[in-house]
């Protein structure tokens, strides 16, 4: 049975991220087909574990389980310009001592972060037979900003402003710390690790374009959507009829519009529009003091018709989504494929997103949702008032939600595209 190494950057049951999520579903959905023999391997270590190494290596067995591995990395390693470690003794000896125990057929990379492009290179250098992919979920190796493309606020006059494509010169206006020059070494040592990549998977169009703009080679990137499995079934809330509650789910961190959805909440509240939000979400802790100051503000300010839960279990999602009517998602950033997105459609419920990227792109707007102008609180306001007071606009948005991607059909593409790259891997070593 051919096997399948999958790559991630944290384990969902440590830092709950919908990349995180995804990849663990995949590698879930893969072991239990049974036509590949998958392994799952995540960094450990700080900033969100504080694992240790198992004594005299970096890898060590999640729960016990012998197909998943964590694999231990520092924080004062990371080269933040670079996507890689300072020492690279990480990959020369560890990395490459796990791929020669492991002998992978194939490798799929869901994320580098905090593990290191090198890791592409020396998984070529070791399976020159192995076909690599990688699944792309945000723009990090384009944008030096946590792959966010938002212009800082050193850019006079452009601070917050999406940005649609890179060069050295508007990088470095972005971090005049960081040269032009600097920016463009970055640019190709990236561009040259990820040569070793033989197919990469875009979750949505605006991602998959704006990387063949940046230079990825048309014919080695393919779009194909998230596969979700299957939620738990769960009972609408008694008084759900009223649908003048909405929810956020996710991460309360800088780019997720958290502060655009208490400020809209704001407005309403003094408007005296009867809705309620519910803010479910973690790793604010994470975050700049500032932000986390600013976002206990609002939270304050808007007591009267917000309720913060916090952090929740993934598996208690359902009931959580199904205790809301409409679920918004108000990120200031492109987003790419946002799991939110399909977990609420899963659930039956509407969604109300920023009018960018890849929330309007899986989200359309008077057919199962709304959009908002992206970062106007007064824009948001005004779409959620709509939403909740305007007569069978609910239920009309609800009937015409065809739901998510299911993880069997995507299952379905992704192992024809590992059977297809074995099968050229092999032919092209033959000749």
């Amino acid at each position: 049975m051919p096997k399948v190494l999958y790559i991630c950057h944290n384990h969902p049951g440590v830092r709950a991220g919908g990349g995180e999520m995804y990849a663990h579903e995949l590698f879930r959905a893969v072991r239990d087909a049974g036509e590949f023999d998958p392994i799952f391997v995540t960094k450990a270590g700080p900033p969100f574990s504080d694992q240790l190494p198992n004594e005299g290596t970096r890898f060590g067995v999640i729960d016990f389980d012998p197909r998943e591995y964590s694999f231990y990395t520092r924080r004062e390693e990371w080269d933040f310009l670079l996507g890689t470690a300072r020492r690279k003794g990480l990959y020369i000896d560890d990395w490459r001592q796990f791929l020669e125990a492991q002998m992978p057929d194939v490798v799929h990379f869901q994320h580098t972060l905090f593990l290191g492009l090198d890791m592409l290179r020396v998984t070529r250098r070791m399976l020159p037979e192995a076909p690599i992919l990688y699944t792309l979920h945000e723009f990090m190796p384009i944008c030096h900003r946590n792959g966010k493309m938002v212009r800082t606020d050193d850019v006079r006059g452009a601070g917050g402003e999406l940005c649609d494509h890179a060069s050295p010169l508007r990088c470095h206006e972005c971090f005049p710390n960081i040269s032009a020059q600097s920016f463009l070494l970055r640019e190709r040592f990236i561009k040259a690790a990820l040569e070793h990549v033989d197919l990469f998977i875009a979750p949505s169009e605006q991602l998959r374009r704006l990387f063949i703009e940046w230079g990825i080679p048309e014919e080695k990137i393919r779009y194909e959507e998230y596969g979700r499995l299957p939620l738990p079934p769960s009972d609408d809330p008694p008084d759900a009829g009223r649908r003048r509650r909405i929810g956020f789910f996710g991460q309360i961190t800088p780019f997720k519009g958290v502060e655009v959805l208490l400020e809209a909440m704001r407005i309403l509240g003094e408007e005296g529009t009867q809705v309620e939000l519910l803010l479910h979400g973690g790793n604010l802790e994470f975050t700049p003091e500032p932000f986390q100051e600013q976002i206990a503000k609002l939270v304050q300010d808007t007591a009267g018709n917000v309720r913060f839960p916090g952090t929740y279990e993934h598996a208690r999602l359902p009931p959580l989504i199904r205790a809301v009517d409409w679920v918004v998602v108000p990120s200031t950033w492109w987003e790419n494929s946002p799991l939110v997105i399909q977990e609420a459609m899963m659930c039956g419920r509407p969604v109300i997103c920023s009018d960018i990227g890849g929330m309007a792109e899986k989200v359309r707007d008077g057919v199962d949702g709304l959009h908002f102008r992206v970062g106007d609180p007064r824009s948001l306001a005004d779409t959620i008032a709509r939403a909740v007071s305007t007569p069978k606009l609910w239920d009309t948005l609800a009937g015409q939600i065809v739901g998510a991607h299911p993880m069997d059909d995507h299952l379905v593409t992704i192992s024809a595209y590992y059977r297809e790259l074995m099968a050229r891997q092999h032919d092209s070593l033959a000749v």
